[in-house]
């Protein structure tokens, strides 16, 4: 979540008549993410997240991902819900933007999570891999290995600027990528964006999971490297086997993975770090100055693909034979 587009009280006050949620008390921009302009909201009817959907979101995509939650709360996940307008539509319009209120999840994310903790994004991940099976709609992952190259591409000439010979290490990475990454892997709905700030806890119990907005078509395998490489390694950059072992014994209680996947959760591992890398990269690089947003350091996910080559087998991330 983040602020890219600043709202008047006078701007919103209006948006908000065309809900049944009740008068404006507060507002306030929440500043974390880097996708569309969040806002929390405080009306006489209680918390909503305010979202306008920036320009990188393609308007045509909204209805995959409004409908997704709608698809997920159904069949029993907990995850947000957007409001229907007076009207019934489920879109307004907002400084100029698309815009959207969604319900408040109770709860609050982790920034220490242990391995009881990973446990649970597990099971969660693959629950919402098997509720997210005969929904209607689907979208390609734009930013899966076909969409890694043409992004690249907007940040090479001016990658070494990050670290030395960085051009070169992520020009042969991809090449590798691109004429390696599997094709046949079992696949449907996936978050893709499942990060420690995407998922709410109440104590130690998961209260659900938000913020479904690069959710998409693809290998479910992908989504569990990514988990892996968002909850289980250490400030220090290492890898806690720990964490991987309880997120991966969590997953696999839900939906086991078949050979095929774990034989290439190594090499998806890379892909996963790789496009994290590029779009941290990119946002360090054209950020504009004084938006209200925390750019994430492209390093960290650096590191993290230069850990994955090492590995040559799943077991080095925890996994435990059935």
């Amino acid at each position: 979540m983040a602020v890219y587009t600043d709202i008047t009280e006078d701007d919103l006050a209006r948006f908000l008549s065309e809900y049944e949620a009740g008068t404006l008390l507060s507002y306030k921009g929440i500043a974390e993410g880097v996708e569309n302009s969040n806002f929390l909201l405080h009306t006489t009817k209680g918390a909503f997240i305010l979202t306008l959907y920036e320009k990188r979101v393609d308007p045509k995509d909204l209805p995959f991902f409004l409908g997704l939650m709608h698809h997920l709360a159904d069949r029993g996940l907990n995850c947000p819900l957007p409001l229907s307008r007076k009207d019934g539509e489920l879109l307004g319009e907002l400084s100029g933007r698309p815009a959207a209120m969604i319900s408040f999840l109770e709860g609050t994310w982790l920034r220490k999570p242990a391995a009881k903790h990973c446990r649970e994004v597990g099971r969660a991940l693959a629950e919402m891999h098997l509720a997210g099976q005969g929904f209607a709609l689907s979208r390609k992952n734009a930013l899966s290995v076909d969409g890694w190259r043409p992004l690249w591409e907007k940040s090479a000439a001016r990658a070494d600027e990050v670290e030395p010979g960085l051009q070169d290490e992520i020009a042969e990475e991809l090449a590798f990528l691109e004429s390696h990454w599997p094709k046949t892997l079992p696949h449907g709905i996936i978050h893709a964006d499942l990060f420690p700030d995407n998922v709410f806890f109440i104590g130690d119990q998961l209260s659900g999971l938000i913020d479904f907005y690069f959710a998409c078509n693809d290998a479910y395998a992908y989504d569990v490297v990514t988990c892996l490489n968002a909850w289980c390694f250490e400030k220090d950059g290492s890898f806690n086997m720990t964490k991987g072992m309880a997120l991966l014994d969590g997953y696999e209680q839900v939906r086991p993975l078949n050979g095929a996947e774990l034989k290439s959760l190594p090499l998806l591992a890379r892909g996963s770090a790789l496009r994290f890398f590029l779009t941290r990269l990119y946002d360090w690089l054209m950020t504009p100055p004084g938006a209200l947003v925390v750019k994430k350091d492209p390093l960290e996910y650096l590191r993290k693909l230069r850990f994955h080559r090492q590995v040559k087998s799943a077991e080095e991330y925890g996994l435990v034979h059935r």
